[in-house]
């Protein structure tokens, strides 16, 4: 269905009825609960959410610009899987925003998750005031780098001061990604596209 950030043609049929079956009668009535005895349990319902953003952050429109730098002007129309699922976003938005007031923590920062990079499609951008309070909610709760850095970046793109919503390791997470950056960016300038980081075999 996806690989390596890949959209293949199966990826947009199996996101349209993975998203038709977040409230199937089966699927809600999944207990919830954390067992201390036990392993860690992650519900169907966060999985199945997370394979829902994760799909539409690789056809989001940061993917789509990496893209068609590397094509002609072309590209979306030459690329019909991941023209077919980005249209798609707005009937999967439809069906994982109900779940952003999911009684269960784990539900609604994975449906929050999913719906950040769905609001993209010019039909949803008014939705992005709505996930702003969960955003908030979401930033007080969570330690996870990935989650924390989506969301961040999501609330910046949107206009939002995030100032105080970030803690010491997101700032320094920051600084890290623009000293990182800057190395990439020099060398890339220095050695060009024909040259390698490292000798080759890698």
């Amino acid at each position: 269905m996806t690989h390596q950030n890949t959209i293949y043609e199966a990826t947009a049929p199996v996101a349209l009825f993975t998203a038709a079956i977040l409230n199937h009668p089966i699927i809600a009535a999944e207990d919830f609960s954390h067992d201390a005895d036990t392993p860690p349990y992650r519900p169907t319902l966060v999985r199945l959410l997370e394979w829902l953003g994760d799909t539409a952050y690789d056809a989001d429109d940061e993917c789509f610009a990496i893209s068609e730098s590397h094509c002609d002007k072309g590209f979306l129309y030459e690329d019909r899987e991941m023209r077919a699922f980005r249209d798609l976003r707005p009937a999967i938005f439809s069906a994982v925003q109900p779940l952003l007031g999911h009684e269960n923590a784990e539900v609604h920062d994975a449906a929050l998750l999913a719906a950040i990079p769905l609001t993209e499609h010019p039909f949803l951008s008014a939705h992005r005031a709505l996930l702003v309070d969960h955003a908030c909610r979401l930033l007080a709760t969570i330690t996870d780098r990935h989650h924390r850095d989506r969301v961040l970046d999501a609330m910046r793109a949107w206009g939002q001061n995030t100032s105080a919503l970030e803690c010491a390791d997101d700032i320094a997470a920051c600084e890290r990604y623009v000293r990182l950056k800057a190395e990439r960016d020099s060398w890339w300038a220095a050695e060009g596209a024909d040259s390698y980081s490292e000798d080759p075999p890698f």
